[in-house]
């Protein structure tokens, strides 16, 4: 049953794969719309959460962001049918970039590079694109109880050079990742309760997020490169970079809570900044703001 499943989605992933752009861009948008419009699955915490990140908005403007952000994900899930042809042709005309000096430059330093990221355009195809590239590439990533979806996930993106790092033993693995002077991506715009998160603001409003970005950048001392994947009208995607973020130096380890509390709003503050520059591409159905409770 496991492996009819699986060939079943090889299958239809194919048949994607060959049509024209315009159609599977189509199709996403399909998809996006009757999530949002018919189904209507979390649409209410989609509004809410537009809501409250941009009040000063209409209710026209926060349908339309919340709708062009299921059209996004919506393409998103058609995409992972191209994932097989990256490495060919087809990879070559997908990715662009911007500010590949930057990431560049930090491995120079030859410690590594933490990239801090978010769910914005499709996260997974700038893993890619970044590992296409030739630069080393590791995902913190939770796996799937089913062991086929798993192999069928996770199994695509590494034949393109992505590895992956569990949660379960994330310190360990990120620390050698880093030694070899790759790069390790935390993704850092979900909520995350005690005792991995931290109190932060996020939009103006407290939530609480993961805090092992800033404990390795404080522990290691290793440059924090803001990346980000955003996808472009004729379907192709830009892969966008940032100069580092300064992690700050001696400081008094006795106030290591509140050097890490403080670190992680910075790298908060960077993502808002990311979202409001590209609201119509960020993951709005994720329940950011869950009441955080020490």
């Amino acid at each position: 049953m496991k492996r009819s499943i699986g060939w079943l989605a090889r299958i239809f992933g194919i048949a994607l794969a060959i049509l024209p752009m315009r159609v599977r861009l189509s199709i996403g948008d399909t998809i996006g719309i009757l999530w949002f419009d018919v189904l209507r699955i979390r649409r209410s915490v989609a509004l809410a959460n537009v809501r409250l990140a941009f009040p000063e908005k209409s209710s026209s403007d926060h349908a339309h962001n919340c709708r062009n952000s299921l059209r996004s994900m919506g393409r998103t899930l058609v995409e992972f049918a191209l994932f097989p042809y990256l490495k060919g042709w087809t990879g070559r005309k997908m990715f662009a970039f911007e500010g590949l000096e930057h990431l560049d430059r930090a491995f120079t330093e030859k410690k590594g590079v933490i990239m801090l990221t978010l769910h914005m355009g499709n996260g997974d195809m700038g893993a890619a694109g970044l590992s296409i590239r030739g630069y080393k590439m590791n995902l913190i990533s939770k796996e799937f109880k089913s062991r086929w979806l798993n192999d069928l996930w996770f199994g695509m993106r590494r034949k393109l050079g992505t590895k992956f790092i569990s949660p379960e033993k994330s310190s360990f693995e990120i620390l050698r990742a880093l030694k070899r002077n790759e790069a390790v991506i935390f993704v850092l715009d979900q909520f995350m309760g005690p005792p991995v998160g931290t109190k932060t603001r996020f939009f103006g409003t407290e939530t609480g997020t993961a805090m092992g970005c800033a404990l390795m950048a404080l522990r290691t001392g290793v440059p924090v490169v803001p990346c980000y994947d955003l996808r472009c009208d004729d379907g192709t995607h830009k892969i966008v970079i940032e100069p580092p973020i300064p992690t700050p130096t001696g400081l008094d380890d006795r106030l290591r809570e509140e050097n890490i509390a403080a670190l992680t709003q910075v790298y908060t503050d960077k993502i808002e900044t990311i979202v409001r520059r590209h609201p119509e591409q960020w993951m709005w159905i994720h329940r950011r703001w869950k009441e955080f409770r020490d």
